[in-house]
């Protein structure tokens, strides 16, 4: 999660604040005032908002320091974190990616709660070392501590996106050797835990019950999509470029002229955007269609279309066994806008483009997606906005060690 407005940095991470994050500033303001305005008249109405508001931001930078405990451990593990984000439910670190093994991972998942507790721990102390136990500062410490220490345990339930679901995680992917698995486990206890919340949240009828339905909705909603990313994932894997290539190609002969190969191809109903040369029963190489503007148009009567192909060696191509994650990545690092796929024989099998690849796994996901959306992705030459499959593909290698 990455938005609203950047206020800053903490070592070097990036520091983002939603516009969510306000609503919530104000409605702690407002509750905390109104309960010390009530419970300690003597402070008056001043102090009781403004130890409100210092109150409020006290908290969230418990938040922000829990964030800072998850973040600082990944970096310390070669991991980029690209931000942290302040925003209604607390806040969220935004990590490149994932740790390498079970136990890197169980250490940036404690290291939030560890955070919290640590900061209970100084507030409480503070608590009992202020002579006075009903000052502001004496209130605020006793507060923090008690948020904090629930911060901490709250976090360490066993169910994504919470850091015990991330604990949960690390241990089955230790005792499975399969991180896919991991997160399968604790996605499904965190939507379990996300529907308890809001059932309890429903059946309770009052502000508190609300609260708890809005934070179960968002561990469902988490969860859910930590569960429908590594099915993905996991799709993505079991593809080779042969189940996703097509023959959406023609083949011409190397011999014609341009002059023919633009009349009978390039003018008709039944123009592609792909098209190889041969000769001989050997493919030579393919024809890209552009390059016939830089001929003369005096020369194409005369000139042969092997004379402007591309020849086969020097074509971005990838063999039918490639497994697919390799393809999108191989096409994203270098902007094609399609791959050759060859047969063990070196003849060409097939093309890929994006449309391929989506119409490809949604087919092996058994979801449907319109053909006039493959049209165009494949017109356009680009994924769907937000849907970054090159990442996806990526954190698919990654999570299975590294092995396409």
């Amino acid at each position: 999660m990455q938005g609203g407005w950047r206020v800053g940095s903490l070592f070097g991470i990036p520091l983002f604040i939603d516009p969510s994050w306000f609503l919530i500033l104000a409605f702690l303001i407002f509750r905390y005032g109104l309960s010390w305005q009530n419970n300690y008249p003597n402070w008056g109405i001043p102090i009781a908002y403004g130890a409100a508001a210092i109150m409020a931001l006290l908290l969230f930078a418990s938040v922000l320091l829990h964030e800072l405990g998850h973040s600082l451990v990944a970096r310390s593990q070669g991991i980029k974190v690209n931000s942290i984000t302040l925003f209604l439910f607390g806040g969220v670190a935004s990590i490149d990616q994932e740790s390498k093994t079970p136990g890197q991972a169980f250490q940036v998942a404690i290291a939030g709660p560890a955070v919290s507790f640590v900061i209970a721990l100084l507030m409480g102390a503070v608590f009992f070392v202020v002579p006075e136990q009903n000052n502001p500062i004496s209130v605020m410490a006793s507060y923090l501590a008690g948020i904090n220490l629930f911060l901490g345990l709250f976090n360490l339930l066993p169910g994504l996106p919470l850091d015990g679901g991330q604990i949960l995680k690390a241990a089955v992917w230790k005792a499975t050797g399969s991180r896919f698995k991991g997160v399968h486990w604790a996605a499904r206890a965190g939507k379990t835990l996300g529907w308890l919340a809001i059932l309890l949240g429903i059946l309770t009828l009052n502000a508190n019950g609300l609260w708890l339905a809005l934070i179960g909705w968002f561990v469902l909603q988490n969860a859910s999509s930590y569960d429908r990313l590594t099915e993905l994932q996991e799709a993505l894997l079991s593809l080779k470029a042969g189940d996703a290539m097509t023959r959406e190609f023609r083949v011409v002969d190397a011999e014609m002229t341009l002059h023919r190969f633009a009349d009978d191809y390039l003018l008709g109903t039944a123009a592609t955007d792909v098209y190889y040369a041969s000769s001989d029963g050997r493919y030579r190489g393919m024809v890209m269609a552009d390059d016939l503007s830089y001929v003369e148009r005096s020369e194409w009567e005369t000139q042969k279309l092997y004379q402007i192909i591309q020849p086969l060696p020097e074509i971005p191509s990838v063999q039918e066994a490639t497994p697919l994650v390799e393809v999108i990545q191989q096409m994203e690092d270098r902007q094609l806008r399609r791959m050759t796929v060859l047969s063990p024989a070196g003849a060409v099998s097939g093309v890929i483009d994006r449309g391929d690849v989506v119409r490809a796994l949604a087919q092996q996901m058994k979801m449907t997606v319109s053909d006039s959306l493959i049209k165009q992705i494949k017109d356009e030459g680009a994924y769907p906005p937000g849907f970054q499959l090159g990442v996806i593909a990526q954190s698919a290698i990654e999570a299975s060690g590294g092995k396409a």
